[in-house]
């Protein structure tokens, strides 16, 4: 199993939105079986653009794979991918809010972006 720092970094390194790591959590949870979009949309309360966009982020990642008629399942590229995955899940599900911070910190800019939002106008 890897090590706390290696799990951060796949984190903040893998995942876009907090909305791709839920993505991946119902691709686990489905057991390999394959999930259309629209059964995505509606498992995750989300948007088709949110959805295609994580959908787009596992593929790239080694995390899911895509069939021929646009159905999406958990296909870690390895076994060492796999365990990654585990270990942010677990990580996830014990300290959400610490997973949300390496996320943000991990997209360029993001961290600042949401540091910005919190300024008082004229503030430097």
């Amino acid at each position: 199993m890897p090590d706390q720092a290696d799990i951060e970094r796949f984190i903040a390194s893998t995942f876009r939105s907090v909305w791709d790591l839920e993505l991946l959590l119902e691709l686990k949870r489905s057991a390999g079986d394959p999930m259309t979009r629209d059964q995505l949309v509606s498992a995750l309360r989300a948007s088709e653009v949110v959805v295609s966009r994580g959908v787009e982020t596992l593929v790239a990642s080694g995390l899911a794979a895509e069939d021929s008629d646009g159905s999406v399942h958990y296909a870690p590229a390895g076994p060492g991918l796999d365990e990654l995955a585990a270990g942010a899940v677990e990580l996830y599900r014990s300290r959400p809010d610490s997973v949300r911070r390496l996320i943000i910190a991990g997209i360029p800019g993001g961290l600042a972006a949401f540091s910005d939002a919190f300024r008082i106008k004229g503030d430097k």
